[in-house]
């Protein structure tokens, strides 16, 4: 079974919604297509980008005829573009201070995943939007999935019994050329700012934010504990292999279990392990499979909903928004878990071999063994230190 649909079209508004864009080159070139699509539909006007350097007009062939204002200061553009809204995909450690200055005008906002490098930080954006009444929405697109809807039904019609916890696992390639692609890559920290640019806070997070969202458990309120096991292949700060378990505030397990460093890519995916089957949802895929007692394997694709959309939708007809701050709380503490855990550990040069980068003339970094032991961790809710890898000593674990 099959739902081909793959976004959700609010109702035309009566006149486009005026936008500026945050940040439009890197992952922001994705925004600026997005914005593109929805202005051709009439929903939205870009009329402001934000950069440090102005986009050529190269860049912004796609809006010839009704180019927007350029500025590097976010504050000033929202106020000469009379924006409603804004989309924020800049650096992490600038989103609060953005997030904040778009609340201060009444603008309101898609903010990028994470939504910020601390607790403190995430806890001051998420009040401050809350105090200025705006509508923020933050872009964890799994979210906005109608496979996520699917598979909390069948965990409610208890299709796979009770539920005993939920794993994740995403086996990414990166050569070295991506931990160069901007001054604060693969940093934890910078100049005593916080950066967190993990691989589960940021290239995979959606895996930590889905696995949280499919157990039911994504507020702050949800955590009771979490153990970090936290390893770099690559000569960087931050990590590029690692795990996390958190235990939540009912005892269930959430066990995620990521590495930059792969032998092959692999899509991403959680697992909702019950005590009668299994669900296994491939969150950038919008699939499922269904496994479970005294039937066959049953697999469906679903559509999706994007989040400006839905937020446009928030914003016109009151349609509940997908992704609210509060949505997102379990993941903050796992991220301020990592920012405050120990330093990674740098793998022997024995538990990983270099070849060259898939594209381009880099290089990349191969953990041995890691493809399976992330699939493994998934599967048994488990540590890689549980797990026996050579590397991963139980001295590792830290508990936030």
């Amino acid at each position: 079974m099959t739902d081909m649909t793959r976004t959700h079209h609010p109702t035309r508004a009566t006149t486009p919604v005026p936008l500026v864009l945050a940040g439009a080159r890197g992952h922001g070139r994705w925004h600026l297509a997005n914005i593109r699509r929805l202005q051709h539909q009439g929903l939205v006007r870009l009329a402001g980008i934000c950069e440090l350097n102005p986009l050529t007009e190269d860049e912004l062939d796609q809006f010839a005829g009704e180019m927007p204002e350029q500025s590097d200061d976010f504050g000033a553009l929202l106020d000469s573009t009379g924006a409603r809204g804004a989309v924020i995909c800049t650096p992490i450690p600038t989103h609060t201070a953005l997030a904040l200055t778009a609340a201060a005008r009444g603008v309101h906002l898609l903010l990028e995943k994470p939504p910020a490098a601390t607790w403190d930080d995430y806890a001051r954006m998420a009040e401050g939007v809350r105090e200025a009444g705006i509508a923020c929405q933050i872009g964890f697109q799994s979210f906005g999935s109608h496979a996520v809807g699917a598979v909390k039904d069948l965990v409610r019609s208890g299709a796979i019994g009770t539920v005993r916890g939920v794993g994740a696992a995403g086996a990414w390639v990166r050569d070295d050329a991506y931990f160069r692609r901007a001054p604060w890559a693969g940093r934890r920290r910078m100049g005593g700012t916080d950066v967190v640019d993990g691989v589960l806070t940021n290239p995979l997070a959606h895996a930590v934010a889905t696995a949280l969202e499919l157990a039911g458990r994504g507020t702050a309120k949800d955590v009771a504990s979490i153990e970090t096991e936290l390893f770099r292949a690559h000569d960087i700060e931050s990590d590029d292999t690692s795990c996390v378990r958190v235990t939540t505030t009912d005892g269930l397990p959430v066990t995620i279990a990521v590495t930059l460093c792969a032998e092959e890519a692999d899509e991403p995916y959680v697992i909702v392990h019950g005590d009668r089957g299994r669900i296994t949802f491939w969150y950038k895929q919008d699939r499922i499979l269904v496994q479970r007692s005294g039937h066959g394997p049953e697999e469906t694709v679903h559509g999706r909903t994007d989040l400006l959309e839905n937020l446009l939708d928030h914003l016109e007809h009151g349609t509940e928004l997908l992704v609210p701050p509060e949505r997102t709380g379990a993941f903050m503490r796992v991220l301020d878990a990592v920012r405050t855990a120990p330093e990674p550990t740098a793998l022997p040069a024995t538990a990983w071999h270099s070849r060259p980068a898939d594209h381009g003339d880099g290089v990349r970094r191969i953990v041995r063994g890691i493809d399976g032991t992330v699939a493994a961790a998934a599967d048994t809710l488990t540590l890689f230190s549980e797990l026996g890898a050579s590397w991963a000593r139980p001295s590792e674990v830290s508990t936030a």
